[in-house]
């Protein structure tokens, strides 16, 4: 299982993945259940396989105090058993018939997937539908499960000084906005849960008018939506909880985060608090905080790596990344680490100056239609996989945002205006409005080194 976290993605990534689905939109299917469970189904006879995937609408930034990562540690949970099919039992029948399947939590969703010939998705859906309201958290499993989790915890964030260093960033970036707490949780939370509090958040969200199932590959939609009829129709909707706002309080002055840790190499870290398309005043503004985000890291050609790497050589790397697709507001990030001879104050004070030349002048037709041209290029030579698809689908559902807003993004991207970039640089690129962390490195233990985990642990 895994759960996932942006620390300086390149939002190109994110632009072509957007881009290459956004034609294939139009093929979706939508049922819904009689108890209000969502199907969505997408034909790609490409090849023989399907992916099933159960999306549920709960992730990190639905949790609290006391119990942060509770989502994640369920998730490990959901693979040690029901009474029908014991500890184990789920992955050894999904293996023995060739496929492969997995789970990962955010802070909107946790889902769980499966990837399989397209001719045994009915045992797909017959294990998801047993796990939905039957797992039966023995005591056991529940404690050596989570050891493995406090295991992931440490290998991934607390012996990884970057993803350290984006978990303090952006615990002191948020005030009372539930982004601040990381999917995986505090520690100190992860260490004292109790089996009572899993069942809770368990009866609490896992329910059928709380999931959306996708299912993507070589199907038949209306033989999809009989199977999941069969496997989740008999399964009672449930009441689910109020959703509050939690929306953060307006950040009035510059924050500071010092992270003194192990370290091969120190890094600045820099998070500005943007809108997303859920939360966005102006709709074209994510779109064009985007573009942003690819003028500055799109490539060797984008400005960051070729003025703080190639031309000042200030930086032994640099990068930025925003994603527009959350349910709240996030952060725009800007991250580098220093060339040897080059201060952390040079290097902050570099990447301040590419976002003051943003405001300062609008950028080049030129480099606004090379960045977009990159874009649609790259489509030309992708190859969209059934995952690809079926985790746009089921991730713009649990944001709020739909399924069909695919079929908008592309278009949005290319309408999107020198003088726009100019405008959401001024706006949002405010020294009051960021959070700054410094990462210092520390002597490494030769018998202890940092970690650089990007796995998951079962």
């Amino acid at each position: 299982m895994k759960y996932t976290q942006l620390y300086s993605l390149p939002v190109l990534i994110l632009l072509l993945g957007f881009t290459s689905l956004s034609v294939q939109a139009q093929g979706v299917h939508e049922f819904e259940l009689a108890n209000g469970m969502k199907v969505l189904v997408k034909p790609d006879n490409r090849a023989p396989v399907v992916v099933s995937q159960v999306w549920y609408g709960v992730g990190s930034a639905h949790e609290y105090g006391g119990i942060t990562g509770i989502s994640h540690a369920l998730e490990h949970m959901m693979f040690k058993g029901t009474a029908r099919y014991p500890s184990g039992e789920f992955s050894r029948i999904i293996a023995e018939q060739g496929g492969r399947e997995n789970a990962f939590t955010s802070r909107d969703y946790t889902a769980y997937y499966q990837l399989l010939a397209a001719d045994r998705l009915e045992i797909a859906l017959r294990l998801e539908a047993d796990r939905m309201r039957n797992i039966t958290l023995p005591e056991d499993e529940f404690i050596q499960e989570m050891r493995v989790v406090q295991e992931e915890r440490r290998l991934r964030t607390e012996d990884n000084p970057n993803s350290l260093l984006f978990e303090q960033v952006n615990a002191s970036a948020w005030l009372n906005s539930p982004y601040g707490i990381p999917v995986v949780g505090w520690m100190s939370d992860i260490q004292n849960y109790t089996v009572a509090d899993m069942r809770a958040w368990y009866d609490r969200w896992y329910a059928p008018n709380n999931a959306t199932l996708v299912v993507v590959g070589d199907v038949d939609p209306d033989a999809v939506h009989r199977m999941a009829r069969r496997y989740f129709g008999p399964i009672k909707p449930r009441d689910l909880p109020d959703i509050k706002p939690r929306s953060e309080t307006r950040q009035q002055g510059e924050r500071r985060v010092t992270v003194r840790a192990p370290a091969r190499v120190p890094a600045v870290l820099m998070g500005y608090k943007v809108p997303v398309l859920m939360t966005a005043e102006e709709d074209w503004e994510p779109y064009a905080l985007l573009v942003v985000a690819g003028i500055l890291d799109g490539g060797e050609s984008a400005r960051l790596a070729r003025s703080l790497v190639r031309e000042q050589e200030l930086a032994a790397g640099a990068g930025a990344g925003y994603s527009a697709f959350s349910r709240l507001d996030t952060l725009f990030i800007l991250s580098a680490s220093p060339s040897q001879g080059t201060s952390l104050e040079a290097l902050e004070a570099a990447l301040t100056e590419a976002l003051e030349q943003l405001k300062e002048a609008p950028v080049s037709e030129a480099e606004l239609e090379r960045v977009k041209a990159q874009v649609v290029a790259r489509e030309v030579y992708r190859l969209d996989s059934v995952e690809g698809q079926a985790n746009q689908l089921g991730m713009l559902e649990k944001v709020g945002l739909g399924w069909r807003t695919l079929d908008e993004v592309t278009e949005r991207v290319r309408a999107v205006t020198a003088e726009q970039v100019q405008a959401v640089a001024q706006k949002y690129f405010d020294a009051d409005r960021r959070t700054v962390g410094w990462l210092e490195p520390l002597p490494i233990d030769p018998d202890n080194p940092p970690s650089n985990f990007e796995g998951h642990l079962r």
